[in-house]
């Protein structure tokens, strides 16, 4: 049987190759997009200002003068893009013995996951290092993401995460929503802020189809009304992310703008070529990103009792 030539496997591997990556790649779930707002970058980073509007507005007497206010920067969240790339090469000698279709085949099923899962982990650091002070995924204000003592402008404290760390069930999704609709801004004006999604990690996916979705209240004989189903508390349900490291820590994303987002600055490509020296084709993987919150309410979080 006669080889290929490399110039001609190069010209007739790569169509097949792309779609095949293709493919494999849209195959894994992109968790991500339940949770991050998508924005478009231009830049090698990207940074985020949160402002601390004004206080309300004073009655103005007749004749009076008008009262003006000033506008002061709270914080900035930066965000720095990331190259994540990948790749494999394919040896002259395997070529040689007609190998190049069975091993392109596995090697780009392969790169395409190990892309995704990159992508997934990193999605997922904020929460997964959120409650660590120092070490862990910090807000702009220099807080760690999920804290007790955020503190604003007007010299108060936020908290977005409860007092006492509790496991998910139906009190303490409860007391989460009234603590995320006492929210106020900078000034100290109330936000009236709205959970709109649970994320828990596959561990809680039970304790929350129980919760969300039973019209009584779990564990209990009574047949009170779940409030929570009731009121519709949870807009858009549940989402359950594979890749949260914590079985107990469960999270809920806010109707605050500006919360989690994905900047995307360069979308994932791939490309093959190959090398004069050792006669190998090379096939690659690449893109650019970053993950991260830029206001710190658009999320609250609990790291579960235990």
């Amino acid at each position: 049987m006669a080889s290929i030539s490399r110039a001609q496997l190069l010209k007739d591997l790569l169509p097949g190759l792309n779609a095949l990556f293709g493919l494999e790649y849209d195959k894994y779930q992109d968790e991500h997009t339940e949770i991050y707002d998508m924005e478009s970058s231009e830049r090698s980073f990207e940074e985020e200002t949160k402002l601390s509007g004004f206080g309300a507005a004073p009655v103005k007497k007749e004749g009076g003068n008008l009262a003006y206010d000033t506008a002061q920067e709270s914080f900035s969240q930066r965000y720095d893009h990331e190259t994540i790339a990948m790749g494999f090469s394919i040896t002259e000698e395997a070529m040689e013995d007609n190998l190049y279709d069975s091993l392109s085949s596995r090697y780009t099923k392969a790169l395409a996951r190990a892309m995704n899962y990159t992508k997934q982990v990193k999605a997922m650091v904020p929460f997964n290092t959120g409650f660590t002070a120092t070490t862990g995924y910090l807000s702009g204000d220099g807080d760690q993401l999920f804290s007790t003592s955020h503190s604003i402008v007007n010299g108060a404290n936020l908290s977005n995460r409860p007092a006492t760390a509790t496991d998910l069930n139906e009190t303490s999704l409860e007391d989460a929503t009234i603590q995320i609709s006492n929210w106020t801004d900078e000034r100290g004006l109330l936000v009236a802020a709205q959970p709109v999604k649970l994320i828990i990690p596959t561990n809680l996916q039970f304790v929350a189809t129980r919760i969300l979705n039973s019209q009584f209240k779990t564990g209990v004989a009574d047949n009170d009304v779940n409030a929570i189903v009731h009121n519709s508390t949870i807009r858009d349900g549940y989402c359950i992310n594979h890749y949260l490291t914590d079985t107990n820590a469960w999270f809920l994303k806010t109707d605050v703008p500006n919360g989690p987002k994905f900047f995307n600055r360069v979308a994932i490509s791939t490309s093959m070529d190959g090398d004069f020296d050792s006669g190998n084709v090379r096939y690659k993987s690449r893109e650019r990103y970053s993950f991260g919150v830029s206001d710190y309410l658009g999320l609250f979080g609990s790291p579960g009792s235990a």
